[in-house]
């Protein structure tokens, strides 16, 4: 293991677009080495480690995995301390979406949204809890409010959110004090990338009573804080929501 360097080290799955993209820049610019996880946009995740290497040399790890593969996930972890010798945060943030409506719904579908948003959060953490618990770090896990007020049409992928919202509640009893857990629900912050008709955009925000889109940068500083800032908190996850779930 290399010699444990001076800035704090963060392991961020799903890093190569989207809010994963700005969750990793918002660490990095807070002083966050990183291990950058992506799945199919190795291009993408490649661009945003060259990036960040123009600001900060020798900060950035890219790492390609298949976060179903059980097998894959000890290895980020033992690959990200082969490079820096630490790990301070892991945020679980890669999540599968797409609908499951009763009637047509495979097993196939249930084992991939399980995968990436309830077996791989688990078992990622705890490959990850000897060096967090040795650098008293903290976990993120990227969960939602369809996790507690479900989408229509969206049951697995619901019920896999949920699978989430409890084993970060679940973990924040069983690593503490050492560790502290918790989690992120976003609301409307960025809509599927196969597209949102406009009308159920619309609806959507006119039941936020902030009464705009979130946005990605919205996500991060509630993901920087909930490692960085809040030394007391653990077990809870933090609506970004705009307000959406206080409305009917």
């Amino acid at each position: 293991m290399s010699p444990r360097p001076e800035r704090p080290v963060a392991l961020v799955t799903g890093a190569g677009r989207r809010v994963g993209a700005v969750i990793a820049r918002t660490l990095h610019a807070a002083g966050y080495d990183l291990a950058l996880h992506c799945r199919r946009s190795v291009a993408e995740a490649e661009a945003l480690a060259a990036e960040l290497e123009r600001e900060r040399a020798d900060s950035t790890l890219v790492l390609q995995a298949e976060l179903a593969d059980p097998h894959a996930l000890p290895a980020l972890v033992d690959t990200t301390l082969a490079r820096y010798g630490r790990l301070d945060a892991l945020v679980n943030n890669a999540s599968a979406f797409h609908p499951t409506p009763v009637g047509s719904a495979t097993v196939a579908q249930w084992n991939e949204l399980f995968a990436s948003n309830a077996q791989a959060p688990f078992f990622l953490a705890q490959a990850a809890t000897p060096a967090l618990r040795a650098a008293h770090g903290a976990i993120v896990n990227l969960v939602d409010i369809y996790a507690e007020r479900p989408l229509a049409d969206h049951p697995i992928y619901c019920m896999a959110k949920a699978a989430l919202a409890a084993m970060t509640r679940s973990l924040a009893l069983d690593l503490a004090p050492d560790i502290r857990v918790n989690g992120v629900a976003p609301g409307a912050v960025l809509w599927p990338s196969d597209g949102k008709p406009y009308a159920d955009q619309q609806a959507m925000l006119a039941r936020t009573p902030l009464a705009r889109a979130g946005t990605p940068e919205d996500v991060a500083g509630a993901v920087l804080w909930l490692l960085r800032g809040a030394p007391y908190v653990t077990g809870q996850i933090i609506r970004v929501d705009g307000g959406r779930t206080l409305s009917t």
